[in-house]
């Protein structure tokens, strides 16, 4: 039985009790290792395990930016690694125990330098940044595990259509702000640039809703071994991205 979510990167087709089977390339021998089953417990570990490496990996740009040294390289390069290994696992969910750790890898470069730049044009911005990513992530998880929110297909959808908006508007605003050079309406501090990192950032929240529940229904259809790994590494996607707008956020109301 598939998932029915539309969610970017946790998706039907991944999780599928079917995945194995459909998996290109896969020995008898592989299979056999995935017959274990993929757990809630599981995934909460790998996903530990994911931050400890992003944390260390952060702490080495973090380190260098304030020893004087550049980190625009490890921090740029760890960003595009990042992506193509998330886009690797998008379509190859069976490599995850290998492309998450190495996702949190070189993530954790790119979030090291960015909070270095952020830090030292901020001061303190960093601490309050990962203390709203925890307090939403909390907050998210206990409404989700005492059913305040319920994750149903009409959430799901208008969720990740916003996201997808989102996501169409910053590539757009991007471009053109390249090749027209002007001012995006969400850079500044203005009133309508707050607001529109409130709104993102809401929707990065909601996010991890969909997460929770794709994690809990992966464990109930008794998704493969592997499947923690991916499972894991959606749900560190959502939260590095959810931080990435707190301080963008913060930044903003420095200003004012």
């Amino acid at each position: 039985m598939a998932f029915n979510s539309k969610n970017p990167f946790l998706n039907s087709k991944n999780f599928s009790s079917n995945a194995v089977s459909r998996a290109e390339g896969m020995h008898e021998a592989q299979i056999i290792d995935y017959n274990q089953q993929m757990t809630v417990s599981g995934t909460i570990n790998k996903t530990a395990i994911l931050f400890l490496i992003l944390t260390g990996a952060a702490m080495v740009t973090w380190w260098m930016a304030f020893n004087g040294m550049n980190i625009m390289l490890p921090a740029i390069g760890g960003a595009i690694v990042g992506l193509i290994l998330v886009l690797i696992s998008a379509f190859k969910p069976q490599y995850s125990p290998y492309l998450a750790p190495g996702y949190a890898l070189f993530e954790g470069l790119f979030i090291g330098g960015i909070s270095a730049i952020f830090e030292a044009m901020y001061l303190g911005i960093v601490i309050n940044a990962v203390g709203a990513t925890l307090v939403t992530f909390l907050v998210c998880l206990g409404l989700y595990k005492f059913g305040i929110v319920k994750v149903t297909e009409t959430f799901k959808s208008v969720v990740v259509a916003a996201t997808l908006a989102i996501a169409t508007y910053y590539l757009i605003s991007w471009i053109a702000s390249l090749i027209f050079n002007f001012t995006p309406v969400h850079y500044g501090n203005s009133m309508i640039s707050i607001g529109i990192s409130v709104f993102v950032i809401v929707i990065a929240a909601l996010n991890l809703f969909l997460d929770f529940d794709q994690i809990e229904q992966g464990a109930r259809q008794r998704m493969p071994k592997f499947m923690e790994w991916y499972g894991a590494m959606g749900l560190v996607i959502t939260l590095v991205w959810l931080y990435i707008e707190f301080l963008r956020l913060l930044s903003k109301l420095s200003k004012k």
